[in-house]
């Protein structure tokens, strides 16, 4: 009985030494991080800006960390098995997660959303921002972005706009015009952005809000016309084109891509994580990149970055319920 007593009054002491020691151990791990391979989780299949941005990154944290850096493509489904992979996976620093604007739009448009698209997940860093171009074919009426907006304000026609597809961002940027310009079109939509350009350039439809590097591509070889950029400022790229804001204050579709892990990443891990991708992001090289396809870089701290996709989710709901968007 002594032994017992005498163990119950130490435990409350065992107790508080185990408590100091678990902040020093995660400290540790994050001073030793990583010591295995790390995987990056990419919602997208191999190819595109999502898995570009994926492997540039993994190239350099493979270097930094003197660790293999791995991506993994887990396409399909606007990326929701990718993020529910994440969402799933031990928050120890050895899986990573590239979200993008589908990923906080996609709270919008699907009905039962197997996670939430913040909560669930450690925002780390932002890493790109990129616009969207506004395109006509060269037949069309409207010159610049003034004519463009009063030819659909005042076209006694049906008109039309096209997209890479259902929720993409060039089909919210859509309901989003139609809803500060005050107009009707109708949506059309393609599978894919060449298949939508192929589309406009043929003349099947009157308008596009297309990703920068490829509407960039077409409005340089002369086969559409570019009418104002959906950023909030003129590109330097492309100081003649306007942003939409000009003629229609408020407009603004930014595209995004971004670092994240599973939810409850310890703070030394998420610390000593943002503070490498950070350092690659905000490097020459990266911004040289980035410029390349139309884009621009972007670091901001984990809390600024989860307020980042909160707003975005907002926005994006309030679109959709007020567009009365069918997806």
């Amino acid at each position: 009985m002594q032994r017992i007593c005498l163990f119950t009054k130490s435990a409350p002491l065992m107790l508080v030494a185990l408590g100091l020691a678990m902040p020093a151990a995660v400290a540790t791990a994050a001073d030793n991080y990583p010591t295995r391979p790390v995987r990056i989780i990419t919602p997208a299949a191999p190819g595109g800006t999502t898995d570009f941005l994926a492997r540039l990154l993994a190239s350099n944290l493979n270097k930094a960390w003197n660790q293999q850096v791995i991506v993994d493509n887990r396409g399909s489904a606007s990326g929701v098995n990718g993020a529910e992979i994440t969402k799933d996976s031990l928050p120890d620093g050895y899986t990573l997660f590239i979200p993008y604007h589908q990923h906080t739009v996609n709270a919008a448009i699907i009905p039962k959303l197997p996670y939430h698209p913040v909560n669930d997940f450690t925002p780390i860093t932002q890493m790109t921002a990129a616009g969207l171009l506004l395109v006509v074919n060269p037949s069309h009426p409207a010159k610049t972005a003034k004519d463009f907006v009063q030819w659909t304000k005042t076209t006694k026609d049906p008109i039309n706009f096209g997209s890479a597809g259902i929720g993409s961002g060039g089909h919210l940027a859509g309901e989003l015009y139609n809803l500060m310009a005050g107009i009707k079109s109708q949506h059309i939509p393609y599978k894919g952005t060449g298949p939508a350009a192929v589309g406009l350039i043929s003349g099947e439809y009157h308008y596009n809000f297309m990703g920068l590097a490829g509407a960039f591509t077409h409005v340089r070889s002369g086969k559409l016309r570019g009418i104002a950029v959906s950023n909030a400022k003129r590109l330097a790229a492309a100081p003649d084109i306007p942003a939409m804001t000009e003629v229609l204050p408020g407009f603004e579709v930014v595209g995004w891509y971004g670092v994240a892990a599973p939810a409850k990443l310890p703070k030394p891990i998420l610390t000593k994580i943002h503070t490498d991708i950070a350092a690659y992001v905000k490097s020459a090289e990266f911004a040289k990149i980035a410029d390349a396809n139309g884009s621009e870089p972007v670091t901001n701290s984990p809390e600024v970055f989860r307020q980042f996709m909160l707003e975005d989710m907002k926005k994006w709901a309030d679109v959709v319920k007020r567009s009365g968007a069918k997806f």
